[in-house]
């Protein structure tokens, strides 16, 4: 391990959220303070840093701000921004309260470049300075059904974080726990939850970290609710059923977030109609969906590709931006995202909702059911226009890590984490890997997920 001296990260958080607010401060003592309701108040003043503050704090903690050791510095100052923008939309709206007239809009958003120049030179240093600091774990991959966990690490650039010192199946190591004396570092793919509780046992008490893949079982128990019976500690899984008050109160941002965008957006979406309707087919594509509890519904988009996309080849997957059915019309929206908006009229009507695991069409899912059962299990809640697998997977990702992502959303369903979604969604609208294809043969027949421990 490096020997270098180490500030506790939890300073760095701390001064990076003093450098954020100080443009704010300036921009609220020498502008938008003196014309208020409330002049000179300094309990006011404390009183709304402390809210903004903590705001700030939980949305670049929802959206994995401050974790340097694993992210770019793109991501980690892109998080940093989506958090300035949301917290400066609340501060200007209390202002506006608290204001006798309107206030000016210039000194808010010079404040909030101000608070964009500070996050990227933060995010730059601290994330030069972790791994200035800190000497890359030796790290160890033990496997069963899953393969290339050291492939994905240096795909993503974790090289600087985990250095690889040994690959091996899982029976070897319960036959030698020595090769993992030099590690720091474990990772546990796909492995069954008997060898896999020995393996991480044996981790626990060696005091090293480890990192594991969780299994369908292993997530739908992250959300069983804790109760005291027979004098034991019981887990308790069941169905998955949001409470009374977070459906009414999940419905009611549906409602008040699809309305108005259609209102908003109805320019853009006129333009995008006429553009589409220029190739001679219908603006609008309806497709059969599944939603909460297996219900069909007919699921709107502008349509991307020829009208006869699907005459020979039947229900297949898009294979992105080489699939030969796209328009040119097609491609530019996709690209855009514009292709999604109509589905905010079925938001409206109820059949999906803003966030929720992507609706399936029926064909697929009856075929990615005949080797993979559990992935029925989506539709406990109703589909959703984006998800948390979405906002952490690709769209090439496999069928059964999506089921994992969806299973981690469905498992703890809440507001709060509804709200972090939308606005990681942001993030992902300027990522090209989101829109990856899935390759030009490949049509639903090839989807058979790695299941050769379907029973265990």
């Amino acid at each position: 391990m490096s020997k270098k001296w180490k500030i506790p990260f939890s300073i760095l958080k701390f001064v990076n959220i003093i450098l954020l607010f100080l443009p704010f401060a300036v921009c609220w003592y020498e502008y938008y303070e003196p014309k208020t309701l409330t002049a000179n108040s300094k309990q006011v003043s404390v009183l709304l840093f402390f809210l903004l503050i903590v705001v700030n704090y939980g949305i670049c903690f929802k959206l994995d701000a401050f974790r340097v050791s694993v992210l770019q510095i793109r991501d980690i100052f892109f998080s940093q921004v989506l958090a300035i923008g949301f917290t400066d939309v609340i501060a200007y709206i209390l202002i506006w309260m608290l204001s006798i007239h309107m206030p000016r809009l210039l000194p808010g958003v010079l404040c909030f470049v101000s608070q964009c120049i500070v996050a990227l030179i933060w995010s730059f240093a601290v994330h030069r300075y972790y791994f200035w600091t800190h000497d890359p774990l030796p790290s160890v991959v033990i496997y069963d059904v899953r393969h290339g966990m050291e492939d994905l690490i240096q795909e993503y650039g974790l090289q600087k974080r985990f250095k690889i010192i040994g690959t091996y199946p899982v029976e070897d190591i319960l036959e030698h726990f020595e090769y993992l004396q030099d590690a720091e570092a474990v990772f546990i793919c796909g492995v069954h939850s008997h060898d896999r509780n020995i393996v991480l046992k044996h981790c626990i008490y060696n005091k090293i970290k480890v990192f594991q893949i969780p299994r369908v079982g292993d997530v739908m128990m992250s959300g069983a609710e804790k109760i005291h019976m027979l004098h034991l500690p019981i887990l308790k899984s069941q169905y998955q059923e949001m409470s009374i008050e977070t459906r009414a109160i999940k419905r009611l941002i549906d409602i008040i977030i699809s309305g108005t965008a259609l209102i908003l957006l109805s320019p853009i979406m006129l333009i995008v109609t006429l553009l589409v309707k220029s190739d001679g087919g219908p603006a609008f594509y309806k497709q059969k969906r599944l939603t909460q509890g297996n219900r069909v519904f007919e699921i709107i988009k502008f349509r991307s590709m020829r009208v006869d996309a699907e005459k020979l080849s039947g229900p297949v997957l898009s294979a992105g931006e080489d699939d030969p059915r796209i328009t040119k019309v097609g491609r530019f929206i996709r690209a855009c995202r514009l292709d999604e908006l109509p589905q905010l009229i079925n938001i409206l009507k109820g059949d999906m909702s803003i966030v929720g695991p992507r609706p399936e069409r029926p064909e697929i899912a009856a075929e990615i059911q005949k080797t993979m059962p559990e992935f029925q299990l989506r539709t406990q809640v109703k589909a959703g226009l984006t998800g948390y697998a979405q906002v952490y997977g690709k769209y090439n990702t496999t069928f059964y890590d999506k089921l994992l992502m969806d299973l981690t959303y469905i498992a703890k369903p809440s507001i709060v984490e509804d709200l972090a979604i939308m606005l990681a969604t942001v993030k992902i609208l300027f990522s090209k890997e989101s829109t990856e294809g899935v390759g030009k043969e490949q049509p639903m027949m090839m989807y058979e997920e790695h299941r050769k421990d379907s029973n265990r």
